[in-house]
């Protein structure tokens, strides 16, 4: 019995240690998608998020066009994914051309397409800017998933449509 308390022990502590170096340089490809994060051994992520939001000072915009981004939140957070999606199909859309520091690029379905951290430095206010594709995609809005600590994040929170 000892034997298998500590098997289970130790297989935690990898879990812990993976994920927390999993995490540390941000969402891999396998988030694209759903923009979950992979690495989470336990999901609790609360229900109801009032503390983060996702804005933009445009509530329409033209082909080609630069839209800045901004994320706030009340509290602080460590790591999260940020992306533009059309309305239409949910598809990823436009590059980010401007990310703050502690985050980098990562490539979706084309280069620069999403945002996440790069360090687990404590967030909270972050800015970004956005380029549309030259060609129309329509209505768009974006997403973004925090996670606050190793255990609690939220998925998807949805800024308001950014029109064409």
């Amino acid at each position: 019995r000892a034997h298998i308390a500590i098997v289970g022990w130790a297989c935690t502590i990898l879990s812990l240690v993976s994920y927390a170096a999993a995490f540390s340089h941000g969402a891999s490809l396998s988030a694209c998608t759903d923009m979950m994060p992979k690495h989470l051994r336990v999901q609790l992520h609360s229900p109801s998020n009032n503390y983060v939001t996702v804005h933009t000072n445009m509530s329409f915009y033209f082909p080609g066009d630069k839209v800045p981004v901004t994320v706030r939140s009340t509290r602080d957070f460590m790591g999260f994914l940020l992306q533009a999606r059309k309305v239409s199909n949910d598809e990823i859309a436009g590059t980010f051309v401007f990310i703050p520091p502690g985050s980098k690029l990562l490539s979706c379905f084309e280069d620069g397409d999403t945002v996440t951290h790069s360090d687990k430095s404590l967030k909270r206010n972050l800015s970004f800017v956005w380029k549309a594709p030259d060609q129309p995609i329509g209505d768009i809005k974006f997403f973004i998933s925090v996670v606050q600590s190793y255990f609690v994040y939220w998925a998807k929170i949805e800024s308001a449509i950014v029109a064409q």
